[in-house]
């Protein structure tokens, strides 16, 4: 009680710099208890000062919690913002974070949603939805330490239920999912060497400017996200015409034969 008490009569004396118990830093953060103890986790916030069983956070924690906040605004996802705090990311590299970041977020953009609200919105079991993100084939974003979705997530289940309304079982999808999830993420991890092998260690290496480097990375970057995006779609759904066409020619009938190549001039013009 003694140490409340002189923790109390400090914070009184001297209401901007003293320490703070954790409701209050939140109320002055403007976030929950639970983000700050979240972010105490993730190792964004240094650990309070203890007095026995009372925990003290001061100005530098506020500080600290105002700048989470903006660079989340930024776009930043959480493990760039703890590099960034810790001084650990290149002064180049962070015009490029941001730039991912941007293209994350405009990918995504919308309200957050919760579980609830995207299986609401897609017309499937909130079960479902949970059963998809445990197989890690539908990643949410963390928000204040709370898994959320966007509107394109909501259009990515619609799509899945889709496939199960045609009569395709729901195990055989999700390991056709987890084999495409793997293989993209191998070609992914190795369309990120390329670029960091070709593009940004030679300009890290050059003679330019610090700022000249990181605009010209992020330059980079912007460009190339876009085409790799269009060519890998582009080739996804041109093989997979093309197997169909191939498995139709082998066990297809003449109709079917039909009605496929009649699909593929719509969908492909010449």
């Amino acid at each position: 009680m003694e140490s409340t008490a002189r923790g109390d009569r400090l914070a009184a004396a001297d209401p901007l710099s003293s320490r703070l118990r954790v409701e209050e830093l939140a109320r002055r953060a403007g976030v929950s208890v639970d983000t700050i103890r979240f972010y105490q986790k993730r190792r964004l916030l240094p650990p309070p000062a203890r007095e026995g069983r009372i925990a003290w956070y001061g100005t530098e924690h506020a500080e600290r919690l105002a700048r989470i906040r903006e660079l989340q605004g930024q776009g930043f996802p959480l493990a760039v913002i703890g590099r960034l705090l810790e001084g650990e990311l290149d002064a180049t590299d962070i015009p490029l974070a941001a730039a991912v970041a941007a293209a994350e977020e405009a990918a995504d953009d919308g309200e957050p949603l919760t579980t609830e609200m995207l299986a609401e919105r897609a017309g499937v079991p909130a079960t479902l939805v949970d059963a998809v993100v445990r197989e890690g084939l539908l990643v949410p974003r963390l928000s204040e330490g709370e898994p959320t979705f966007t509107p394109g997530d909501v259009e990515v289940v619609r799509a899945g239920l889709r496939l199960l309304q045609t009569g395709l079982p729901l195990p055989e999808l999700l390991d056709l999912a987890r084999r495409h999830h793997d293989a993209v993420h191998d070609v992914a991890e190795r369309a990120v060497e390329l670029f960091d092998d070709y593009v940004r260690q030679p300009l890290r290496g050059s003679d330019l400017d610090d700022r000249a480097k990181a605009e010209r990375l992020a330059e980079s970057f912007r460009v190339l996200l876009p085409a790799v995006s269009a060519l890998v779609e582009h080739h996804f759904r041109r093989v997979l015409l093309q197997v169909a066409q191939e498995h139709l020619a082998a066990v297809g009938e003449p109709a079917e034969l039909a009605f496929a190549e009649d699909e593929v001039d719509r969908l492909e013009p010449t």
